[in-house]
């Protein structure tokens, strides 16, 4: 049981809905959002990033119990944001150093939790890229990161989540097949060390143990059956007591959404989601290419029922995080 204070849960609840299910929108996405419109032949502004959430934020945060934002884009898409829906924001530096070793994590230097909180930011949300079976010291270097992260988010009596995204030193491709074979195991291990105590996580964001496309009956060729994927989602889910949600990773909606209903039958006790390109990439093409009225009208239609069809699996499938908490 994990144990939070009064006003932990007071904005926990902020961020969920009242059945205590986290169907949250994340678009704290700068350097993919920005590759996303060089792809369509356009060279990203500041004001063109900013503009794309402020969009986003207007049209769908009605339909979500909240909104991952960055504080270097997305303060004006958080004003902008329906007055119900939570807040989270994002605390580190956008990608990593290539030319090092490790991608070691990096916080954004004129920020810290106060200053999220003073946002107006109901929690603090970091990215932690992480292969249990990297170098001992480079492990060590980001365990003490998160370490004096958590102390920080206690001190603010701020929520913290950590998201995890997970990597193999050796295998440059983590879409291949080679990674698909050793991913279940680098997501559960991950997930295994950042729940303990020391590091004071709320809720971890994390990726589901498997490559869907890669499961029998989901894409075209297959590393796992589908009852092996679903022992790796049980594993996963009983390797915590602690709230936890899936990313979409920028997969298809219609897979997100397959995968949320194959996590259910396998009984993961999964919270929600915080969901990003599954629900608004669609969008980058016709808001760079058309402008503000043609997003406008994407958001309101293909975004919106995005969004709400995503709700409805989540009725069905997620977990209230209710249940995995005690009020100290």
């Amino acid at each position: 049981m994990h144990i939070l204070t009064q006003s932990k849960k007071d904005k926990m609840n902020k961020l969920s809905t009242e059945n205590g299910v986290i169907s949250a929108l994340a678009i704290d996405q700068r350097g993919a959002l920005k590759k996303m419109v060089k792809a369509l032949g356009n060279e990203p502004t500041d004001e063109m990033i900013s503009d794309f959430k402020m969009q986003v934020s207007k049209a769908l945060t009605s339909y979500a119990s909240a909104i991952l934002l960055d504080p270097e884009y997305g303060l004006p898409a958080a004003q902008a944001r329906d007055s119900e829906a939570g807040l989270l924001i994002a605390y580190e530096k956008t990608g990593y150093d290539a030319t090092k070793p490790g991608r070691l994590p990096d916080l954004l230097d004129d920020w810290s939790a106060l200053r999220i909180k003073e946002a107006g930011a109901d929690a603090v949300k970091f990215l932690l890229y992480y292969d249990a079976d990297e170098n001992t010291e480079i492990n060590h270097f980001k365990q003490v990161f998160i370490e004096r992260l958590g102390s920080e988010c206690v001190a603010q009596d701020i929520p913290f989540y950590l998201e995890i995204v997970t990597y193999d030193a050796n295998i440059k491709d983590t879409s291949s097949v080679e990674f698909a074979k050793v991913k279940p195991r680098k997501v559960i291990e991950a997930m295994k060390v950042f729940a303990k105590s020391r590091y004071h996580v709320d809720v971890l964001k994390v990726e589901v143990p498997v490559n869907m496309n890669y499961v029998e009956g989901y894409g075209k060729d297959y590393v796992y059956t589908k009852d092996q994927a679903k022992a790796y989602f049980k594993e996963q889910s009983d390797a915590t007591e602690l709230p936890f949600i899936f990313l979409s990773a920028g997969v298809s909606t219609e897979l997100f959404q397959k995968t949320l209903i194959l996590a259910n039958e396998a009984h993961s006790t999964f919270n929600g989601v915080l969901c990003g390109r599954a629900t608004w990439k669609n969008g980058v093409a016709p808001f760079v290419e058309e402008g503000k009225d043609a997003v406008s009208s994407w958001l309101q239609t293909e975004g919106k029922e995005n969004i709400e069809a995503l709700n409805r699996v989540l009725h069905q499938t997620a977990n209230s995080w209710h249940d995995k908490i005690s009020v100290q």
